[in-house]
């Protein structure tokens, strides 16, 4: 069945340890593709995701511009990131491991997202939305992403394990009505 991404309802977002004491946080702006839900059979609904990699958003001008650059995503070589399911593992009424595979600065990885159904609704303007949830960890060294500072007290500057959080809302689309010729 063909839906759309929501994008006003729907974010990706990530969290990463700074200097050992806290979290910074993140969204990607601009992202989009195609999920084929089946809501008969969810072990057959197929995710294809694009993600505009220079759309990273931080709250910080100064650390988004050095996120950019070739330390970390290189944009300008490697504009996107992709995610691409390989399979639907189904683990409960609600939940499943969509596994797929994850591509950063042109490396490609298998990651396993952790994803719960939030379930659905009709709207006032007769669509159906249908809402999913999904995490998982990944250690963005297994990508290349290296850069690193050593902390006078110990430790680094960045974290090593990036925590993603996924919230989309899905919306049924409508077939539109056959033009009648006049």
């Amino acid at each position: 069945m063909p839906f759309q991404i929501d994008n006003s309802h729907s974010e990706i977002q990530f969290s990463v340890r700074h200097m050992m004491v806290s979290k910074v946080r993140g969204v990607f702006e601009k992202w989009g593709g195609e999920i084929a839900l089946n809501p008969a059979n969810p072990a057959a609904t197929t995710v294809d995701i694009t993600i505009d990699a220079a759309s990273i958003n931080t709250k910080d001008a100064q650390r988004d511009g050095h996120l950019r650059s070739v330390d970390f995503l290189n944009v300008e070589q490697f504009p996107t990131i992709h995610f691409k399911s390989t399979k639907v593992e189904l683990t409960g009424d609600n939940t499943a491991k969509l596994h797929g595979d994850l591509t950063i600065v042109g490396v490609s990885k298998p990651v396993t997202l952790n994803v719960e159904y939030q379930g659905n609704a009709k709207s006032p303007w007769g669509t159906v939305s249908y809402g999913f949830s999904a995490s998982t960890k990944i250690n963005r060294e297994d990508w290349g992403l290296t850069w690193n500072a050593a902390l006078e007290t110990g430790g680094w500057l960045v974290g090593k394990e990036i925590q993603v959080d996924i919230e989309t809302e899905l919306v049924e689309r409508v077939a539109e009505p056959e033009k009648v010729a006049a």
